[in-house]
């Protein structure tokens, strides 16, 4: 009979964990969840959301008629509000460039003992 991963190698004899088998499972979750949380990192997606309508908005004031900009008493509103939502996004964009997010610590190495 093959042993079957997950599966006690001995029938009516149960796997105990060790503290290893524990601290290893711990470190694997700790460095796909520090991985998850760059790759997700909220500033990413609301830059990146307010550069891509940032675009939008902004060709649509470029191209508004003079009908469109006499309804907003003179103001190209949509080229304006369009401008902003791009140095918004580039805002968010560039710290996220500046200041990203730390990198899990190094295995093997707890973490009181991180180098400077």
């Amino acid at each position: 009979m093959t042993e079957q991963p997950g599966q006690p190698d001995h029938p009516g004899r149960h796997h105990h964990y060790t503290e290893d088998d524990v601290a290893r499972d711990v470190t694997d979750l700790e460095a796909k969840s520090a991985t998850a949380a760059r790759i997700f990192d909220l500033r990413r997606i609301i830059g990146g959301l307010f550069v891509v309508y940032g675009v939008i908005v902004t060709v649509v004031g470029i191209t508004d008629s003079q009908s469109a900009i006499d309804k907003a008493q003179g103001v190209n509103i949509n080229l304006w509000t369009g401008i902003g939502m791009l140095l918004l996004g580039g805002v968010f964009l560039a710290w996220l460039k500046l200041r990203p997010t730390p990198p899990p610590p190094p295995e093997g190495l707890p973490e009181e003992e991180e180098p400077a």
